[in-house]
């Protein structure tokens, strides 16, 4: 499949919102263009998702969740979160953590919430502590095969990633806090948007992210940087890129934040590249093999934020989180071709605000976390195998 293909579909996809409105698209308009935009799903099936609007149960304490910037699911199908509890409103959320309280509630939960399948919160944890130091805005929760839990963050001081137990054990430390933005950094980071793995090859993929441009990858029990890449696989470059721009011919760097590398079970590493409005897929060495750009005209906070893999065997489908327009696409993973989509901006359960991290457990479900004023994490049961494409909409129970 050509990039120029690609560069259609995506510019197909916010046609679609623009014209019709998010989430007004029908799945049978968004498969009505020409043979050589349209992607036809009627020889196969797609995952079908319906939200649980009645999951996760609510939380105890008068607790409240802040922008929720991370999730990961572990061995056990539990749910962590991870969330910014000085993002609530002092005024109208956090009226008991004021100085002297205006009220019973609420209060900022813990920054670490773990969730049982059921939806039960049952631990917590998270914050200052001896030995380390915890990110001055904490970004991103991944948990790696041995159910430890990697933390990144994104404040102006945060060149340092930490590694917990998944009960709050503090494990290691790697960089120090306060160090200059540099791509070519041995030794620190630059403000680390997620941390993913490879288990066979016991690396650590960071998207190092909001200050850095580029892919490094560690070694996960001493931390010790391996190699690292920008855009293409070309030599990293610290320069300011300027606003992206729809009509330029594509950037040859990455542009802040590179905001997830997520490596495949075939060796494959998916990285967003969100303000360029693309995903690059690169060899574990940093070879550049293919990208594809979603929904190309979107400005600003860009369209690809986070990606998880679908729980077959072959890790057919790619999810792909976009925050800034407010919906998951589901793509074909080895062709990259954009299948379907499902959500719309709103509170309701279903929708989104901000769609940030997303990730799967055992049985295919996806969890997502919403952040600024979204703050929220939602449960979508995946029911099963069936036809679809374009905009599916919200999937409320029932369909309805």
């Amino acid at each position: 499949m050509s990039s120029n293909r690609r560069l259609i579909l995506g510019a197909t996809l916010l046609a679609c919102t623009a014209t019709l409105s998010l989430g007004a698209c029908t799945a049978d308009s968004a498969a009505d263009p020409a043979p050589e935009t349209a992607t036809s799903v009627q020889d196969g099936a797609i995952p079908i998702f319906e939200v649980d609007p009645l999951w996760p149960k609510p939380l105890p304490n008068h607790w409240l969740m802040g922008s929720v910037i991370g999730v990961g699911v572990d061995s056990r199908d539990h749910v962590f979160v991870i969330h910014r509890g000085a993002s609530l409103n002092a005024r109208t959320e956090a009226g008991a953590d004021a100085d002297p309280p205006t009220g019973e509630c609420c209060s900022a939960a813990p920054p670490v919430l773990e969730f049982d399948p059921a939806g039960n919160l049952v631990n917590s944890w998270g914050g200052p502590g001896e030995g380390y130091d915890w990110p001055q805005s904490n970004h991103g929760l991944s948990i790696d095969h041995m159910d430890n839990i990697w933390i990144g963050g994104n404040g102006a001081q945060d060149s340092h990633i930490l590694k917990f137990t998944r009960d709050g054990e503090f494990i290691m430390q790697v960089g120090e806090p306060g160090r200059d933005i540099d791509s070519h950094a041995a030794d620190h980071f630059g403000r680390v948007a997620k941390i993913s793995f490879d288990p066979s090859a016991n690396e650590a993929y960071v998207a190092d992210g909001y200050g850095n441009k580029r892919v490094a990858v560690i070694d996960m029990d001493s931390g010790e940087l391996k190699r690292y890449w920008g855009a293409y696989g070309n030599e990293p470059s610290d320069e300011n890129l300027g606003p992206y721009d729809p009509q330029a011919e594509p950037a040859q760097q990455f542009r802040n934040p590179v905001h997830c590398a997520d490596p495949s079970d075939d060796g494959l590493v998916y990285v967003c590249d969100r303000p360029n409005d693309r995903i690059q897929v690169f060899q574990s060495d940093g070879t550049f093999v293919d990208e594809v750009m979603l929904a190309p005209e979107t400005l600003g906070d860009g369209s690809t934020w986070d990606v998880a893999f679908s729980k077959d065997p072959e890790q057919q489908f790619l999810y792909v989180a976009d925050g800034k327009n407010m919906r998951i696409y589901i793509l074909d993973r080895a062709e990259l071709e954009v299948l379907a989509w499902f959500g719309d901006g709103g509170r309701q359960p279903g929708q989104f605000f901000a769609v940030h991290s997303i990730d799967t457990d055992s049985q295919g479900n996806l969890y997502t976390t919403e952040t600024y004023e979204g703050k929220r994490l939602q449960k979508f049961v995946m029911t099963g195998m069936g036809s679809g494409s374009g905009d599916l909409g919200v999937p409320w129970p029932g369909g309805n």
